[in-house]
């Protein structure tokens, strides 16, 4: 063998090699590759799509669905699901604007709008850890009774809101950079930090993974499930005040479809709903994602309709090629591990 053989040779090998590697990098990394894609759909769709002005808006439009899906994501790493988040956003601004109009300072309105929401979320922990009620119908219920009461502490007609001081700190400006932005990025990396660096998180993955498995080996897998609804609660409430700081008013009717997109940006961000996968980064990228495919269908003013059955599919594709790299899925192989077995079946059997 000459040593040009010899060369190309162990290129050959190093490019088998190296290739495990990148498609591995280019799977585990398909947010940053769909971000980009719908980037540069955005730019194909509109000119003024990479505007500084729409990058904000877009930007300020996903710090709610952000925030929320960073609390949702809590929930779903533990094999749960909150479908009373929206509702809960929409208590809180109630809850802070009543406030607010019978003379309360700011401080003391947000405050308790966060401590309405935590109810909620302990509430739900609650429900789900001691009476034992599956998280679907637990947060069912709370969505119903959280916005229930909000029509009724809001008593007919939404509250405008007028302070300075709360439009300030839930949508104003720190610098060039809107402080819903500022927020929800804050709640990011305190939320990956958590799921990364901390006894807490790690317990939280376990338990996705395996409860019975986690109980058995002494975790207080009630006391972190409990946990994790608060957190959801809390998150939401969150995203209500700086809802309400965005708009300019409390309101029954708001976050409406918030427990559709905080599930979709936690299963697009790469989270499996049978739990112990994902992370919180991927929740917020899967909330830019959305943001990002709203503002393009807005831009080409397509109506409400559309665009959920633009987000279900989305939902679909994301959940399938979850499963196709194994992520999460519970099982030795996706979907495309199936049908790659499937198609090699059937080329041994022609080939014999």
């Amino acid at each position: 063998m000459s040593s040009h053989e010899i060369k190309l040779q162990g290129a050959s090998n190093a490019g088998a090699r190296l290739w495990p590697g990148f498609r591995k990098y280019v799977l585990y990394n398909y947010l940053l590759w769909v971000l980009v894609g719908t980037i540069v759909l955005g730019t194909m769709a509109s000119p003024y799509f990479l505007t500084t002005r729409n990058i904000w808006n877009v930007l300020t439009f996903a710090a709610v669905v952000s925030v929320i899906a960073v609390g949702q994501f809590f929930v779903v790493v533990t094999g749960g699901i909150d479908l009373s988040v929206g509702s809960i956003a929409a208590l809180t601004t109630v809850v802070a604007a009543v406030l607010m109009k019978a003379g309360y300072p700011a401080p003391v309105a947000a405050i308790a709008g966060l401590v309405a929401g935590g109810a909620c979320g302990a509430i739900n922990g609650a429900l789900v850890v001691k009476a034992n009620i599956t998280p679907f119908v637990a947060t069912l219920a709370m969505m119903s009774i959280a916005r229930g009461t909000s029509y009724m502490v809001q008593e007919g007609s939404l509250i405008s809101i007028t302070d300075d001081n709360f439009i300030g700190w839930f949508a104003g400006k720190i610098g060039p950079v809107p402080t819903p932005v500022v927020i929800f990025l804050v709640v990011m990396l305190i939320a990956a930090y958590v799921m990364r660096e901390t006894t807490f998180g790690r317990r939280l993955y376990a338990i996705g993974g395996n409860r019975e498995a986690s109980r058995l080996s002494g975790l207080p897998v009630g006391q972190c499930i409990f946990s994790v609804y608060l957190i959801g609660g809390l998150a939401s409430a969150l995203a209500g005040l700086i809802l309400a700081a965005q708009l300019n008013q409390g309101s029954s009717l708001l976050a409406q479809g918030y427990e559709l997109d905080s599930i979709a940006a936690v299963v697009v961000g790469g989270a499996s709903l049978a739990g112990g996968s994902g992370a919180p980064i991927g929740a917020v990228a899967g909330g830019l994602i959305i943001a990002v495919l709203g503002n393009i269908m807005n831009l080409y003013q397509l109506s409400s309709e559309p665009q959920m059955v633009v987000k279900g599919i989305l939902i679909i594709i994301a959940v399938m090629f979850i499963s196709g790299s194994g992520q999460g899925s519970g099982r030795k192989s996706g979907w495309a591990d199936n049908l790659k077995n499937a198609l090699g079946g059937l080329r041994k059997r022609g080939a014999d």
